[in-house]
C-alpha cells in the first residue's frame, strides 16, 4: 500500500474533535488538515463560537492536542470576550441599518416582517405568525435586505470602474465579511445590514476593487478610497464593533 492510502486511511479514522480542560473548564476544538498548512495554528468562529484547531498535512494527533492544551488559556480568553449570543426575540433590540429596532410579535397580523413605529416613537420590527416561526422569519427578512442592498452597492461600484459581476451571494461567513473570486463571484456575510449603511457600502466597495486587484497592494487601497472615501471610518467602526453582529439571531 502506497504511503499516500495509508495517509488517506488514517485520516478517514482520525476523529473530527478533541477536548481540552483549562481552569476547570472543558472545550471542544474541530480538527481541520489542511494540504497547504505548514504549522498548527487556532481560531475562533465568531458567528459560531467554534474553536477550529487546523493541522499540516503530516501532523499527528498527539501534536495537535499538546498544541491545544498549550494554548488553553488563549482559548478561554478568546472565548470569554466574545458578546453573549442571543436569539431573535420579541423585545430583543438590533440594529438594522445602524438604527436600533424592536422586535414585536405580532401574532394575530397577517404578512411576514415589517418595520414601523410605536407609539413612543421608537422604530419595531413587527413579525406576523406563529411564535416558533419567529426567529427564522427575523433572520430571512434581514438577509433578505442585506442582499438587496449589497447588490445595488456592487454593482453600482462596478459599473464606475467598469467591470462586470456575475454573481453576489449572502452566508453567514464566520471569518471575513465578504469575499471576491477571479470569475466575478462576490460573498458578503448578511450580518453587514445590522451596520451603518457606510459600512456596507465600505464592504461593497471592497471587494469591487478586487476584480481589478486580487491582492491589497496599495494601488488596490487607492481603488477603495476612490470609490469609497468612508473607508477608514467603516474599517475603524468594524474593528471596533463588528465581531458583535456575530450574536444576534444564534441560539
Amino acid at each position: 500500500m502506497s504511503l499516500r492510502a495509508l495517509l488517506f486511511r488514517r485520516r478517514r479514522a482520525e476523529p473530527q474533535s478533541l477536548e481540552i480542560a483549562f481552569d476547570q473548564a472543558v472545550y471542544a476544538v474541530r480538527l481541520r488538515r489542511h494540504p497547504q498548512a505548514r504549522r498548527y495554528t487556532l481560531r475562533i468562529q465568531a458567528a459560531t463560537r467554534e474553536v477550529v484547531l487546523t493541522l499540516p498535512p503530516r501532523g499527528s494527533l498527539r501534536e495537535a492536542r499538546a498544541f491545544a492544551e498549550r494554548h488553553g488559556g488563549w482559548i478561554a480568553a478568546r472565548l470569554g470576550r466574545l458578546p453573549a449570543a442571543v436569539p431573535f426575540a420579541p423585545g430583543l433590540v438590533i440594529p438594522l441599518r445602524g438604527v436600533d429596532h424592536r422586535i414585536e410579535h405580532r401574532r394575530g397580523q397577517r404578512g411576514t416582517v415589517w418595520r414601523e413605529l410605536g407609539a413612543d416613537g421608537a422604530p419595531l420590527l413587527c413579525v406576523a405568525g406563529d411564535a416558533p416561526h419567529l426567529g427564522r422569519r427575523v433572520a430571512d427578512h434581514l438577509k433578505r435586505e442585506a442582499k438587496r442592498d449589497l447588490d445595488a452597492a456592487t454593482r453600482s461600484y462596478a459599473q464606475k470602474l467598469g467591470v462586470a459581476v456575475r454573481r453576489v451571494s449572502i452566508r453567514d461567513q464566520s471569518s471575513r465579511w465578504g469575499s471576491c473570486s477571479t470569475s466575478g463571484v462576490l460573498s458578503y456575510s448578511w450580518r453587514l445590514i445590522l451596520a451603518p449603511p457606510f459600512v456596507l457600502d465600505y464592504l461593497a466597495a471592497h471587494e469591487v476593487a478586487h476584480l481589478i486587484e486580487m491582492n491589497h497592494s496599495p494601488r488596490f487601497w487607492r481603488t477603495v478610497l476612490r470609490l469609497c472615501p468612508d473607508t477608514r471610518r467603516a474599517k475603524v467602526w468594524l474593528d471596533t464593533h463588528g465581531a458583535g453582529l456575530h450574536r444576534y439571531g444564534a441560539g
